[in-house]
This record gives structure tokens, C-alpha cells and sequence, in this order.
């Protein structure tokens, strides 16, 4: 599935200069086994070397995204943004945990994050899925329907702003009951880089 995205796609008010912007296309698709190194410096270039020390690391550590939700933005054939999402269990309710998403330094306040997050929402209620968390700036997910009131109950595995953990119901009352701790759930990933990298292609 591959999104295009335009100025009119977006929403304009919040995008200021976005018909400019995107007078050249940018594309959002699968990741590919050859973004790999591109998306590791996009990453390291947006979060630095402490990333993995991040909380929500612990519930992405050896595990493989999940199926149909690795998404790669690319403006002139260049990977310009990234965004995952992981399969987890929210105080035993079966959900998705979004992150990272980064957009290259060259490319932010162009439209590059939302129309990742649009794609990543759509396709997450498409594949089935029930509940999106992350952990991020309230403000700018509120736009996309994350709220901290339906994290309420909920814990991450390690040290959190409550006030950034965030959750979306794709189904109303997804989230309803669940309390406790987040747990990681998707497939393990494979020990070797190729078996990785095969493995990624066939959740992509």
C-alpha cells in the first residue's frame, strides 16, 4: 500500500507553506530491508545515542513490527521519515504501541509526520486492530485522537511522563477494563541480520 501525499490531503491551517512543500511528492510505503541503514541514522539524527535507553525500548527489544505497520516516507527517493508500530498486550487487551516517529531535520513542519501518522492509523483500523499507545508531545497527537485519559489505568514497563502516554481507541470501549502493565507481544526477531532483514520484508 503506498499513500501520496499532497497539500490537499492535509490539513493546510495547521501546515503552513504545505503547497510548496509538496510541490515535489512525497511517497509513504512499506519499509524496505534496504532502508535499514538510512532509518538508523534518521533515528540517531532525531533522538540521539540514548534512544535505547528510552522506556518504551523495553517493549520493541528483539521483537519484529507489526505485520503491515513499518512505514517509510521518501521525497525524491530519499528516506525522509520513519514510523513503527508493535504488537503488545495493554493490561491483557491486545493493542499496538507507535513509535519512533522521526522525520529528517531537512524535512519536519512539512506535513512528512502527520501523513505518516494518518497512513499508520488507517492501516492499524484496517489490519484490525483495536487500541494504538505511544508516548509523545500530547498537543501534537491530540490531532490525530490520543488522549491520556485512556492510558489512565494503564502502566509502561520503566519510568514515564504520564502526561505523554497516550492512547487511541480504534473501537469504542477497546481500551475499557484494561489496567496494568504493558507487555510486548509480536514475534520474536531473528538472531542473524538476514533472517532480520527477510523477516521485516515479510511484516512489511
Amino acid at each position: 500500500m503506498t499513500l501520496m501525499i499532497n497539500a490537499a490531503s492535509l490539513d493546510a491551517a495547521a501546515l503552513p507553506g504545505a503547497a510548496i512543500a509538496f510541490a515535489s511528492e512525497t511517497r509513504i510505503a512499506d519499509e524496505q530491508p534496504h532502508d535499514v541503514a538510512a532509518r538508523e541514522a534518521l533515528l540517531d539524527n532525531a533522538f540521539g545515542a540514548d534512544r535505547f535507553a528510552k522506556t518504551a525500548e523495553r517493549l520493541r527489544a528483539g521483537r519484529l513490527p507489526a505485520h503491515g505497520l513499518s512505514l517509510a516516507a521518501r521525497r525524491d527517493g530519499a528516506l525522509v521519515g520513519t514510523l513503527r508500530c508493535w504488537n503488545i498486550r495493554a493490561g491483557g487487551v491486545p493493542a499496538l504501541l507507535l513509535g519512533p516517529l522521526a522525520v529528517a531535520a531537512s524535512h519536519r513542519s512539512l506535513g512528512v509526520g502527520a501523513g505518516l501518522m494518518r497512513e499508520a492509523v488507517a492501516r492499524a483500523a484496517a489490519l484490525g486492530h483495536k487500541a494504538v499507545l505511544l508516548v509523545g508531545d500530547a498537543p501534537y497527537y491530540a490531532r490525530f485522537g490520543f488522549d491520556a485519559a485512556l492510558a489512565a489505568h494503564l502502566v509502561m514497563p520503566g519510568p514515564v511522563d504520564r502526561a505523554r502516554f497516550l492512547a487511541l481507541e480504534l473501537e469504542e470501549g477497546a481500551l475499557d477494563g484494561a489496567e496494568g502493565v504493558l507487555a510486548a507481544s509480536g514475534a520474536r526477531a531473528g538472531k542473524r541480520v538476514g533472517s532480520a532483514h527477510r523477516q521485516l520484508r515479510r511484516a512489511a
